[in-house]
């Protein structure tokens, strides 16, 4: 369907929707690489997050867009070779297809500009200490902080030091692109080994681009994944800097890649790859973690799914508004409900905390739909039972569809 120059909140929407991979078809039969890449082409990366209260965060995406799928199709992709994705912060902690990493060699060149203060203070006033850690990974890698902490004496004559400077210097030489992760242990741990032996060959001899060539290609995978966004949305999706940024827009604009449009409501421009399709319906029926490309910025959530979403996770538990770990459910193109989750691996049961319904949703379709995705979810997670919902304004009518 052609995208007209003035669009409704619904067909962005639907754009959106479509640039996520929500439109894509299901798996036909075992979901297998190919799918997961077909979801990576879509999303260039995924966000990471040590909360495994459901699941981990950087397993959820790919279930949000196929279904119920080996996760260890994605930490094949991630820790063993050929690798397809690589760690770094693209978009806070993220795993990223590998061909994107000379894209982010100018975040690397400059991390004195963007690491944090630990980071930075450990490099300028201990290169002793890093230059020790550095060989240290070099003579042992893949290897954790907490083995090489262990080995290493504490006294304050040998230049002081203790797990937090190790854990430092490690997230230094991470930042700064000379080690990476070559896997993670069972408690997500990092270990770390030399970028050269982790990369692919031929991602390593690919020649680093000038910074604004890599805004410019940035800003487009920005705009491709997105279908259609603002200014700052397209920022966002890799954290880029203001200046960098700003020309690569003009850039794409002057090149007819991205396409200034007005989005109904919307203040101020907005940008929509030349690429980018308007479906003329969407089916979706799935539970969205928080940490979902869809859902990252959250005013962009608001604006296109009149949805406040936020995590609350952070938040006091007597101030919580909706739960501790709240997935939103997307049917069809709009979010339904929202829900609380939690694994409970010991018991084999998935605890639904809260579950409330969404102003506009039908109540009796949403909760006959979430019933069912509860179930397609809990037998991903190996779950055998499923609790009824325990509080919210959508829990009585939830807990009658799982009976059924």
């Amino acid at each position: 369907m052609a995208v007209p120059d003035t669009l409704s909140v619904a067909q962005a929407r639907r754009i959106t929707l479509a640039a996520q991979g929500f439109t894509d078809p299901a798996p036909g039969g075992a979901t297998d690489l190919r799918h997961l890449r077909r979801v990576l082409r879509r999303l260039h990366l995924i966000q990471m997050d040590s909360v495994n209260v459901l699941q981990r965060a950087h397993f959820m995406p790919l279930y949000s867009r196929l279904g119920p799928y080996d996760p260890g199709l994605l930490e094949r992709a991630a820790y063993r070779n050929p690798r397809e994705l690589f760690e770094f912060w693209g978009h806070e902690a993220s795993l990223i297809t590998v061909d994107l990493q000379p894209l982010f060699r100018w975040r690397m060149a400059r991390a004195r500009d963007y690491a944090w203060g630990g980071m930075v203070r450990i490099a300028s006033q201990q290169p002793e200490l890093v230059a020790r850690v550095l060989g240290e990974v070099r003579d042992r890698g893949p290897i954790t902080a907490a083995e090489i902490e262990h080995d290493v004496p504490r006294t304050k004559d040998n230049w002081g030091w203790n797990w937090s400077a190790v854990k430092q210097a490690l997230e230094w030489l991470f930042y700064s692109g000379e080690i990476t992760a070559a896997e993670r242990t069972t408690s997500f741990a990092r270990r770390y080994d030399l970028t050269e032996r982790v990369l692919p060959r031929k991602i390593l001899d690919i020649s680093t681009p000038e910074p604004q060539d890599a805004f410019r290609a940035l800003v487009e995978l920005s705009a491709r994944s997105l279908g259609v966004a603002a200014e700052g949305e397209l920022r966002d999706y890799f954290r880029l800097p203001v200046s960098g940024f700003k020309q690569a827009v003009a850039e794409l604009i002057e090149d007819k890649v991205l396409l200034p449009v007005t989005v109904k409501s919307w203040k101020g421009p907005a940008y929509l790859h030349h690429e980018a399709r308007l479906p003329r319906w969407v089916r979706a029926s799935t539970l969205v973690s928080p940490f979902d490309p869809l859902i990252w910025e959250r005013a962009r959530t608001e604006r296109l799914f009149a949805m406040n979403y936020r995590i609350e996770i952070y938040v006091p538990a007597a101030q919580r508004l909706y739960g501790y770990y709240v997935l939103p459910f997307l049917l069809g193109d709009s979010f339904a409900a929202r829900v609380d989750l939690k694994a409970d691996r010991k018991t084999g049961v998935l605890q639904i905390p809260a579950a409330w319904l969404e102003p506009g949703a039908d109540r009796e379709e949403t909760a006959e739909a979430l019933a069912g995705e509860l179930r397609r979810l809990a037998g991903w997670l190996g779950l055998a039972e499923i609790a009824a919902p325990e509080r919210g304004d959508l829990a009585e009518t939830l807990a009658k569809a799982l009976q059924a």
